[in-house]
């Protein structure tokens, strides 16, 4: 018998070295995209603000009414569960349903059926930063609540005609509502397109297009420097 090529050996030992590595190979494989080491995650599609846009027109525009009456508990009690929006009646107060939406890798406070955040972490897409949420005293203002259409904005622009029921919605209502630098919230305060922005330049497209059907929802208008404002964020978009 004619002894083969040491060639013939080396391709005949590789073979059998991917033979047994074969199952190895496909344990390391993404399980999502079948690819070793992963594959780089599909782009965003890009922002089209054209019904953004188209809805902004639908939007009456007035010149902001005074202030006079206006007091948070014009919206009902701060983060009532008691509302007819989503999340309502679910036993969890609104605050805490937000923190549960918009943070991850949380924790609980015991006894309270997963409902209290106790910690998390935020990516905050108003300032394109990471934040460590601890619940506590002194800690748990690091993370709050934005009403993207502020409610005072919203009382001085047609709220004061909307129902007890439908303030209490408004405040309460997911859509309107979302996790954010505690610090960057409180510079915003009760501002409109007008007066501030999210910090994030790449988020403000959304941030606006969220601000437009909320105030369609609930038939509230926006004032003229309003409207131009947010006219020109989606125009750059």
């Amino acid at each position: 018998m004619r002894p083969r090529p040491r060639t013939a050996l080396l391709a005949l030992s590789a073979v059998t070295v991917l033979g047994l590595s074969g199952c190895s190979a496909i344990a390391d494989a993404d399980p999502g995209t079948g690819a070793l080491g992963g594959a780089p995650a599909a782009p965003e599609p890009a922002f089209d603000p054209g019904p953004a846009l188209s809805k902004l027109e639908t939007l009456a525009v007035k010149g902001r009414a005074p202030k006079t009456g206006y007091t948070r508990e014009q919206f009902g009690p701060s983060w009532s569960d008691d509302n007819g929006v989503e999340g309502g009646h679910n036993g969890c107060d609104t605050r805490n349903d937000i923190l549960r939406r918009d943070l991850v890798v949380l924790t609980y406070k015991t006894s309270t059926r997963d409902c209290v955040v106790a910690t998390g972490t935020l990516h905050d897409t108003c300032t394109g930063t990471t934040i460590a949420f601890v619940r506590g005293q002194d800690t748990s203002t690091a993370v709050q609540i934005d009403h993207v259409v502020a409610l005072s904005d919203a009382w001085q622009k047609g709220a004061q005609q909307l129902s007890p029921q439908q303030r209490r919605d408004l405040a309460n209502d997911p859509r309107n509502l979302q996790a954010v630098d505690g610090p960057t919230n409180a510079k915003k305060s009760d501002s409109d397109a007008a007066s501030w922005l999210p910090p994030n330049k790449t988020y403000r497209c959304t941030y606006i297009s969220r601000q437009i059907d909320v105030k369609a929802l609930y038939r509230l208008w926006v004032t003229q420097a309003e409207k131009d404002a947010m006219s020109q964020v989606l125009h750059s978009c």
